[in-house]
């Protein structure tokens, strides 16, 4: 039987190439993003339109504010979004952009849907290489996170391991556009940008456009990116 697995789903690069990895694989995917209130809003338009195109069977949009709490450039309107590229690379800083327990919330809720599937199964699109200033997109949060879910579900107590899978942690953004233009993902559709417009047309200038901007050119690809005027 074909297995079921939940797949985040924020509508940047990063997971819609984790989606079609998963499909590659052979799994049902049911796809999962989060209206926290962030900035790039548009990016939630995206998943919806990316979710079905890549072969989901579902598509699920949770909304829990988390502007309530602030405390990121993403969820709070008086910190502006870094444009200088300066915390890229940059070792044991945590970017302004960082949104406290956001993908602690995430996983937890898609351990949620992936109950009610029984689902076995959760990828997830965290990447340590190109950007490691996330505390929550690190190999060892991952592994923990695993292990918690695992004595914390009635699925696990009952025997059915739960798995997270995280492909591109690895890789570097070059590698990802690489492996998901393989796989025929329409990069045009994503939107990667802190402050994507309604329209979801990028700055080009915030660290995820510049990341994004530097895989394309690291993969020989053209950047099929729309950007702001």
């Amino acid at each position: 039987m074909t297995r079921s697995a939940v797949v985040l789903l924020s509508g940047g690069l990063d997971s819609a190439t984790v989606l079609a990895m998963a499909r590659r694989q052979g799994y049902a995917c049911h796809t999962l993003s989060l209206d926290y209130g962030q900035r790039h809003r548009s990016e939630l338009d995206a998943a919806a339109v990316i979710s079905p195109l890549l072969g989901a069977l579902s598509h699920s949009l949770v909304k829990l504010d988390l502007t309530l709490f602030g405390g990121s450039a993403l969820t709070d309107a008086a910190i502006a979004v870094p444009t200088d590229g300066a915390a890229i690379g940059a070792q044991g800083v945590i970017p302004i952009t960082y949104v406290p327990a956001r993908n602690t919330i995430m996983l937890s809720l898609a351990l949620a849907k992936a109950e009610t599937l029984g689902a076995n199964d959760i990828f997830f699109g965290a990447n340590a290489v190109d950007y490691s200033g996330y505390p929550d997109c690190r190999p060892e949060y991952v592994k923990a996170f695993e292990a918690m879910a695992n004595l914390a579900t009635k699925a696990a107590v009952e025997g059915a391991r739960l798995t997270i899978h995280v492909p591109i942690i690895e890789l570097s953004k070059a590698q990802i556009v690489t492996r998901g233009h393989a796989l025929g993902v329409d990069y045009s559709r994503t939107v990667s940008c802190y402050q994507a417009d309604s329209a979801g047309r990028a700055c080009g200038a915030c660290d995820s456009c510049r990341l994004r901007r530097a895989g394309f050119a690291g993969a020989g690809l053209a950047d099929p990116t729309r950007y702001q005027p």
